[in-house]
């Protein structure tokens, strides 16, 4: 008999598990096809100074750190100081050498260029009204002068810059020199013949000298005073900024002794004291001798400078006077000028007028400024023997007008028994030349004691300067080896 089997049997045919249906396929974007993988963009690389920044920043966040960064800054500060000095005295050491070795003797030099002419032009027509009876001491002094005008050109050319107005001036001069030497030489030639063509040779030769050299010489002389009057401007300022930053640099070292009191109890560091040390000597010394620089050129120029002005101009007048004094008696009246309406008067008479009125003014501003007998004596005795001048000359011109003509002669070119104008003419030229060369001793004397107040200054700065640096990084130095 037969039984169904027990269990897990097979399913019969026909049956088992049901099947899924089949999904339809989906539509869909489609799909890429595989490339190169696309990197990731990296962060902008960051520059030194921000990286710098940030560990600056970090530093600073710690006690060692900020002791880093103080040093650092207070190092520098002093090394700026240092360097800001030697800078600005350097070149105000250097403008008051110029004062006293280039633009001053340069001035004065031009100041003689501008006297020898002049007195050249003097000697020339006092020479002419001797007439044949010429001096040797008259025409020693004109060809004196003569050379001492060519000599002092040449100096002036070699110190002037191609091109510049000055070396324009000095060429003129040059070509006008000899051109005038001839007119001098025809003049005489003529006079000692007893032409009269030798009057007006000396006139023209006259005119040019005022007219052309004169002015010229004048034009120099100007313009070496400008150069002096610039090297005093850049010698005599204070030097503000090395001392504003040594003013700062002492008030950092002070804070950062301070702040190291506070915090260690320590009252003494010794590299930041030698610090603050070395650096109050470099101030110290700075204003100290600057200020005794500036009192000495300031004197120099108050007691030297401008009294040399007063008298080589002063000096220059009486020359000028004195050659109006002789033309006077050569053109006898051949120029005239209107003075007022339908009033005529001789020319040179009146241009002598002119330059004693200046002359007068220029001896009492010299009197003025004269600070000591030596300098107040020569000066005095030049004023009384212009007053002296004048007075003769009033009787010249008397003597003149009333037909005398040998007389007005005797009184400006006479003997000194028939007391001429000439010899007060000497007494005022002599005793300006020694008012001169007083002045030009007293501004030697002022100007070599400023520039030698600022004499090692500006190394002295620089090795102190270099010495405070180290002192302040030690200083510091040994505050952080107790970090470690």
């Amino acid at each position: 008999m037969t039984h169904p089997p027990k269990g897990n049997s097979a399913a019969p045919p026909g049956w088992g598990a049901p099947t899924l249906p089949a999904v339809p396929p989906q539509s869909g974007p489609p799909v890429p096809p595989p490339g190169p993988a696309v990197p990731e963009p990296r962060p902008p690389r960051r520059t030194a100074f921000a990286e710098g920044v940030d560990q600056l920043r970090a530093a600073a966040t710690t006690e060692p750190g900020r002791l880093r960064i103080i040093g650092a800054v207070l190092a520098l500060l002093v090394i700026a100081f240092g360097a800001v000095t030697a800078w600005q005295m350097t070149d105000r050491s250097a403008a008051a050498d110029d004062v006293l070795h280039s633009s001053q003797p340069l001035s004065a030099g031009a100041a003689d260029i501008y006297r020898s002419l002049a007195d050249a032009n003097t000697a020339a027509s006092s020479g002419f009204l001797a007439g044949g009876q010429e001096t040797a001491e008259s025409r020693t002094q004109y060809e004196q002068d003569i050379r001492t005008a060519a000599d002092g050109l040449i100096t002036a050319a070699a110190n002037s810059e191609p091109g510049s107005p000055s070396a324009d001036t000095i060429a003129k001069l040059n070509k006008l020199l000899p051109e005038y030497k001839g007119l001098v030489e025809r003049a005489r030639a003529n006079n000692r013949q007893g032409y009269p063509l030798g009057g007006a040779y000396l006139r023209y030769a006259d005119d040019k000298m005022r007219s052309e050299m004169l002015p010229a010489a004048e034009e120099l002389y100007k313009r070496e005073n400008q150069r002096l009057s610039s090297d005093y401007a850049d010698a005599r300022p204070y030097p503000w900024a090395a001392i504003a930053l040594g003013v700062v640099a002492l008030g950092g070292l002070a804070w950062a002794q301070r702040r190291n009191y506070r915090r260690t109890n320590r009252v003494l560091n010794q590299g930041m004291a030698a610090a603050t040390a070395a650096s109050a000597v470099v101030l110290l010394w700075l204003v100290v001798g600057h200020s005794v620089a500036r009192a000495g050129l300031d004197e120099s120029y108050d007691h030297g400078v401008r009294s040399l002005h007063v008298l080589n101009d002063a000096r220059i007048a009486s020359l000028k006077a004195r050659g109006n004094e002789n033309l006077t008696l050569v053109s006898r009246g051949a120029e005239t000028v209107e003075v007022k309406k339908d009033v005529f008067e001789d020319k040179f008479d009146v241009d002598f007028k002119k330059q004693m009125s200046a002359l007068t003014t220029g001896l009492a501003e010299a009197a003025g400024l004269a600070d000591d007998k030596d300098g107040a004596d020569p000066v005095k005795a030049a004023t009384a023997n212009m007053k002296v001048w004048k007075s003769r000359h009033t009787e010249a011109r008397r003597a003149d007008d009333s037909g005398d003509y040998q007389g007005a002669l005797d009184k400006v070119i006479g003997t000194k028994a028939q007391k001429p104008t000439s010899e007060c003419f000497g007494g005022v030229d002599t005793n300006l030349a020694l008012a001169i060369k007083h002045e030009q001793g007293e501004f030697k004397q002022a100007a070599g004691d400023g520039r030698g107040a600022m004499t090692g200054l500006a190394l002295g700065a620089v090795v102190l300067a270099v010495l405070a640096a180290a002192g302040a990084v030690l200083g510091i130095g040994r505050r952080l080896s107790e970090y470690r």
